[in-house]
């Protein structure tokens, strides 16, 4: 399960820090801070985004 989260996480992740420094951009945020920030808060929020995903990935796969 925690082999599935991680690859699940390395998709998420990346998919949901770039969306946050897209919307930092956007916002007309264009400093360092404000973009590092960002791509933090899209890793963090992608941790229980790709726990769940996986979960239903695996029983999806295996079911009971």
């Amino acid at each position: 399960m925690l082999k599935l989260t991680a690859m699940v996480y390395i998709i998420a992740g990346s998919m949901l820090a770039g969306s946050c420094i897209i919307a930092a951009l956007t916002m007309g945020r264009m400093d360092a801070v404000s973009i590092s920030v960002a791509a933090v808060i899209g890793a963090l929020v992608a941790l229980p985004v790709s726990w769940f995903v996986a979960t239903k990935l695996n029983k999806a796969i295996r079911p009971a």
